[in-house]
């Protein structure tokens, strides 16, 4: 499933923080992830993507989740009841805004025909969507609920693909090629070790305001757009195995604009920006009903976790526009790759990396 393309610590940009073995959500243990992709012809480019946070031997078991929508121009089914539960009960798909309810139905039937419970009689599984019609013939409808069903069935642990696979592989961001990008953080709190994980379908910004370790990179590297103007969404996943509460997985979800204003957005009106955290700990609680009992984090003791959920979202953006490659799609339309040289000249001249 991993593929070898360089990443932006191999070019030398200098993120703050320690990443997991992998680099990415997959780092928290039992996260799996799958992706179906499909490139056909002249106007096909899109797919899926599908997470599943205690992966597929503990798919019957919730976890604690909270979400955030910092921009609400977009869709992520499944919050409400999240939202009233504090549990995340189903895997996690993502894919295009046209096929969003396909692999949410499709989700039900993969549980159905494995024989995973949800915990309850019906399943509310949660669905995510950003919009890939500039290279994707989204109103063909070409993700079908086989193809979402079978990205359940690949997902898998370790190293990821990044760039242009699954849900991600007609995605754009600040004008440039990208899709489905992830990083991770290993955080200490009071001697223990934990982790936390970042998986972003990334398909937002405007060029000009593209901003690479605190220097205005898009500026500099105006031409080929596509899109030139603001549009587009993103949607992030959180996974860590540190004990937290429902509402304080909220409060992790809720700093990923942070790192996302790193990388220059403002969050425009056009995009649809929702972000879901989950911990696979206390996975004893969520396996039983009657009276639980749950280990957690102080609010005091988790300002390492808030860091490393902006320090990872910068760097899965960022990752999802280096892995990647130029797309010529619909009607022609052609997104340039991330143009690294130039990025990387840039960069020297800000004195961001060395000579």
């Amino acid at each position: 499933m991993a593929d070898m393309k360089i990443r932006g610590r191999e070019l030398g940009l200098a993120f703050a923080g320690t990443p997991g073995r992998f680099n990415a959500i997959t780092d928290v243990m039992g996260v799996e992830v799958g992706t179906v992709t499909l490139i056909k012809g002249d106007d096909i480019r899109t797919g899926v993507t599908a997470i599943l946070p205690r992966g597929r031997a503990k798919a019957h078991i919730p976890c604690a989740a909270g979400s955030f929508s910092f921009n609400g121009n977009g869709e992520m089914m499944g919050l409400a009841w999240i939202e009233e539960a504090g549990e995340l009960q189903t895997p996690i798909t993502i894919t295009n805004t046209a096929s969003c309810g396909v692999t949410r139905d499709a989700t039900l039937q993969w549980l159905v025909k494995n024989k995973i419970g949800t915990g309850q009689d019906w399943g509310l599984p949660v669905s995510a969507e950003t919009y890939d019609g500039d290279l994707n013939d989204i109103n063909g409808f070409h993700v079908t609920a086989a193809h979402a069903m079978q990205a359940l069935d690949n997902a898998k642990t370790g190293a990821l693909e990044l760039g242009s696979v699954g849900g991600g592989t007609g995605m754009i961001t600040y004008d440039f090629k990208a899709g489905n990008g992830s990083a991770s953080r290993l955080v200490e709190i009071d001697g223990e070790k934990f982790s936390l994980g970042i998986f972003v379908q990334s398909n937002f910004g405007h060029r000009q305001d593209f901003t690479v370790m605190g220097v205005p990179v898009g500026k500099h590297i105006l031409h080929d757009q596509l899109r030139g103007k603001e549009q587009g969404s993103i949607i992030a996943i959180i996974a860590t195995d540190a004990p937290l509460q429902p509402h304080q997985l909220k409060r992790l979800a809720r700093r990923v604009p942070l790192g996302l204003a790193r990388t220059g957005t403002i969050g425009s009106n056009s995009s649809g920006d929702i972000f879901l955290a989950f911990s696979t700990a206390n996975e004893h609680s969520f396996a039983r009903g009657g009276i639980r009992n749950a280990d957690y984090l102080a609010n005091s003791a988790i300002d390492g976790l808030f860091r490393a959920v902006v320090e990872a979202t910068e760097e899965a953006v960022l990752d999802s526009m280096i892995c990647n490659d130029t797309m010529v799609g619909r009607n022609g339309n052609i997104s340039i790759a991330l143009p690294l040289d130039q990025m990387m000249d840039v960069l020297r001249k800000y004195q961001r990396v060395s000579e």
